[in-house]
């Protein structure tokens, strides 16, 4: 469709007749478009729309068709739900035991212990004994603590070693850099909350080589060795 037309993305004219499903449309339109910084004229091009067309849908004289709700919230980089005006679900706060199964990643294994999408990640962690050797000393932007509640955990914080038993519990800046073993022969069993949203179970900073490949940049470790 090119600008100036009066029918949709998919080459057909909306509807004039009113919908009561749709009756959000108009205002969110004409807020999201405010909201953009942008003019009719200018909105209506990038939505290869005319501008008198744009104007009928944001005075709900006009109702757009589904194709032309998709392409017009990705002009305002939004979603249709938005457009419409639903409001998202409250996260649920509970975590039930035996809700999401077990993952592992390098032999460690993860179980989680919060809700997703919130600014911070809990996770119940199994250590196992005898791989600390081989992972990397990591370095990342955000927060971490943690609490041991099984085993001897040893935890490296810069040049500095700690020993933790069952109770205690540990809390650093991730740009420190860190690395975390199990001292004992069953390995060690935590608990962890990180604020990395972008990372996945099986790329946690705790073990694992693969990593998830992150949302923001990641400052390169000064040192990147081995203890």
């Amino acid at each position: 469709m090119t600008p100036g037309s009066d029918t949709g993305p998919d080459g057909t004219a909306g509807t004039d007749e009113p919908a009561d499903e749709l009756t959000a449309v108009a205002p969110q339109l004409r807020d999201l478009r405010r909201r953009a910084g942008l003019t009719l004229e200018a909105a209506a091009a990038r939505a290869r729309l005319s501008p008198a067309h744009l104007s009928r849908l944001e005075t709900g004289r006009r109702q757009p068709s589904l194709p032309l709700l998709l392409g017009l919230a990705r002009t305002y980089g939004t979603t249709v739900s938005e457009l419409l005006g639903e409001t998202p679900a409250a996260a649920d706060p509970i975590v039930r035991a035996g809700g999401p199964g077990a993952r592992e990643a390098d032999g460690w294994t993860y179980w989680q212990a919060g809700g997703s999408g919130r600014g911070m990640q809990a996770l119940r962690v199994h250590v196992p004994h005898g791989r600390s050797q081989d992972e990397l000393v990591r370095v990342h932007p955000g927060e971490e603590w943690l609490y041991v509640l099984d085993g001897r955990l040893r935890l490296h914080l810069g040049e500095a070693e700690h020993l933790l038993e069952p109770g205690d519990s540990a809390h650093f800046d991730s740009l420190t850099p860190h690395r975390i073993g199990a001292a004992s022969s069953g390995g060690a069993d935590l608990l962890f909350v990180h604020t990395l949203l972008q990372s996945s179970l099986a790329g946690l900073c705790l073990g694992g080589a693969t990593t998830a490949a992150p949302t923001t940049p990641t400052p390169t470790p000064t040192t990147t060795h081995h203890r």
